[in-house]
């Protein structure tokens, strides 16, 4: 009989879970209000209680379940089983995985939650193809992972593998994060919705003016309009070099065998991941001598999350 395992995903608005088998099967998945705002113990119970609906929704007893892993967004201390900071949830040095174990009754390892979706890609979206990954995330922000020999590379005290805050133009756009010049001031959604706008309002004559108003620009408006618009094409142009500058130095500093992307942004596809490969190519130390790193993007998609996490312990 195959073991299962419960992977939990912990988001701002949501925590979603899911029961996976020891091979990546999802045999049941939920979600219930994250409620963070009433603070880690409440989130704790929420979490409890999802746990204990997917089980009687599976038909089975908690002590059926193996264990439980956990995606947290911020800076994890895995070993200690620590929030260390989360910005989305407010927590600083919260032992959420002491707290679950005591509600739940399992035991409970967690990561940040990008890294234990980069495990999740290797482990069940790729089939253990690749023990060298590296994961970007990009999304409102720019995130990733790192799995070098099959291992999460978190850093010291899980604080490491920030992929989305390497500055790739000194003195570049303001980022989040208090620098300037980040790849995620340049490569996440945001910042093609970001330099759309002010495309199309540098532009009145911009054919990007036919979505109707600047609320309408979405994260694909200049993909959508990239072979009929010149400045969309610029737009999209920028973003992949942008994107391709990243990607070159991470394949030159761990290089790995292939770095998947995620997110809303790669629903673009080939129109995406071809010009990037073509730059990686060209640009990549070593050129076609070295090994070569695959371009992928991410397969589990709305489960990354939950079989990321569960990857964790299984």
């Amino acid at each position: 009989m195959k073991k299962n395992y419960f992977g939990i995903d912990v988001g701002g608005t949501f925590v979603k879970g899911a029961i996976v088998t020891e091979d990546g099967k999802i045999v049941v998945k939920d979600k219930i209000p994250t409620e963070y705002a009433k603070g880690g113990d409440a989130v704790v119970k929420n979490i409890g209680d999802l746990c204990r609906n997917l089980a009687k929704k599976a038909g089975l007893e908690i002590s059926d379940i193996t264990a439980i892993g956990m995606g947290v967004p911020g800076m994890i201390d895995g070993e200690a089983g620590v929030v260390v900071a989360t910005n989305n949830l407010g927590w600083k040095n919260y032992p959420i995985a002491k707290k679950l174990e005591a509600d739940v009754g399992l035991p409970v390892k967690i990561a940040n939650d990008a890294n234990a979706a980069a495990l999740g890609e290797m482990k069940f979206g790729y089939g253990g193809i690749y023990k060298n990954i590296i994961l970007l995330t990009l999304g409102t922000g720019v995130g990733g992972g790192i799995i070098i020999d099959g291992k999460i590379v978190e850093g010291n005290r899980g604080a490491g593998a920030e992929l989305g805050h390497e500055v790739i133009e000194l003195g570049g756009e303001l980022c989040t994060c208090g620098r300037r010049g980040c790849l995620e001031a340049y490569a996440s959604a945001t910042a093609i919705i970001r330099d759309t706008k002010r495309a199309m309002q540098s532009h009145p004559e911009s054919k990007l003016w036919e979505i109707g108003s600047l609320d309408a620009v979405n994260g694909k408006t200049a993909f959508d309009y990239c072979d009929s618009d010149v400045y969309a094409k610029e737009i999209v142009d920028s973003y992949i070099k942008h994107l391709a500058c990243g990607i070159i130095n991470y394949a030159n500093i761990f290089r790995p065998e292939a770095i998947i992307l995620g997110g809303g942004v790669c629903a673009q596809g080939d129109a995406l991941i071809t010009p990037l490969k073509k730059i990686v190519g060209e640009e990549i130390f070593g050129k076609d001598l070295g090994p070569q790193v695959e371009i992928l993007t991410a397969k589990l998609e709305n489960d990354a999350g939950s079989l990321g996490a569960a990857a964790l312990v299984i």
